[in-house]
């Protein structure tokens, strides 16, 4: 993986995925979706660090591949 994503990037997906806006605390936001799973999104970041878009990832349930061609729509 060598394409850093911004929080709008992750945001789109999220949007994508049913996950809608709960909260933000600081400079971070929550998502849920219907199934009951949450994702906490660092907001207005322009590029966000792998470990961290990897753990994101893990909270929405879905693997990169999938994050690339939602992404791409």
């Amino acid at each position: 993986m060598s394409k850093l994503y911004s929080s709008r990037d992750v945001e789109y997906v999220l949007h994508k995925l049913n996950f809608r806006f709960i909260s933000q605390r600081g400079s971070h936001g929550k998502y849920k979706n219907e199934k009951g799973y949450i994702a906490i999104l660092p907001m207005n970041k322009k590029e966000i660090p792998v470990g961290t878009f990897r753990s994101i990832l893990k909270q929405m349930r879905i693997d990169l591949e999938e994050f690339e061609a939602i992404s791409k729509n």
